[in-house]
């Protein structure tokens, strides 16, 4: 496994087998999205777009929480308009890098998300929660609407809920966020690690070419008309279907033998 560390180690990074592993860093913060840390993030998801070997990438983060939203002190210590304009704009960057990357992203949520922390598990792709996680966008209780974790919580789940955490700033358990659509599953703690690396595994024995044109077309097309949206997933699964790997994987599928997917090459 490689690693590298970025930022002073407020992000951590590894990658083994074509997957990027991301941990946020400030447990003793419970890993707030500071300036520093957005920037951190930005860099990576960045390298890893441009980077064709990387298959998969998980977010999770240190010690006991997953992400306890935007550094309130740091924010309390900039009380300027352009400041926070800057800020939410930064924010806001980081997390449609993350939907338009062109590779699935997973969280791996254990402990609190809330507010932005609930806006960065709602922008990943797949969700795998400890039992223990708990989920809340508790901004309203300290006179804060959660403005920008809206966009991505109300694109994740029903309108009327998103609304609802929202407006009461209530947190929910990891059982609801699923029952909600907030989270792909829900673990017991001691079997997070497991769960999220079988997940991992699973990706990476799919076609990357493939990978790459479901994570692209499935996200575009969710912004599009119903006729729009079939005109552009069928151009794109005709393209698709000039691969290598769909060739391959069908003639495997017909031979009744495995597949073997052309490699990805920086």
């Amino acid at each position: 496994m490689n690693t590298c560390q970025s930022n002073e180690k407020i992000l951590l990074r590894s990658d083994k087998n074509g997957a990027a592993f991301l941990s946020l860093n400030r447990p003793d913060k419970l890993n707030t999205l500071s300036e520093a840390m957005l920037n951190a993030l930005q860099r990576e998801l960045d390298d890893i777009a441009a980077d064709s070997t990387v298959q998969c990438v998980v977010i999770s983060a240190e010690g006991r929480g997953f992400c306890a939203g935007h550094d309130l002190q740091e924010m309390r210590s900039h009380p300027e308009h352009s400041y926070y304009q800057e800020l939410f704009r930064q924010c806001g960057k980081v997390m449609q890098s993350i939907v338009t990357l062109p590779v699935p992203v997973i969280a791996k949520v254990g402990g609190i998300a809330a507010a932005a922390g609930c806006q960065l598990v709602s922008s990943c792709d797949l969700v795998i929660a400890a039992r223990s996680a708990r989920f809340s966008v508790p901004g309203i209780n300290v006179g804060l609407f959660c403005s920008t974790p809206a966009v991505a919580l109300s694109r994740s789940i029903s309108a009327k809920r998103a609304f609802d955490i929202l407006l009461t700033g209530d947190v929910i358990d990891a059982e609801t966020a699923l029952d909600w659509g907030l989270l792909s599953s829900v673990v017991d703690d001691a079997n997070l690690d497991e769960a999220v690396t079988d997940k991992v595994e699973e990706v990476l024995s799919k076609s990357p070419s493939a990978v790459r044109y479901g994570k692209s077309m499935f996200h575009s097309q969710r912004q599009m008309s119903l006729s729009d949206a079939y005109d552009f997933a069928g151009n794109v699964m005709a393209q698709n279907m000039m691969s290598h790997d769909a060739g391959e994987g069908i003639d495997a599928f017909l031979a009744k033998r495995t597949p073997t997917w052309e490699k990805p090459v920086r």
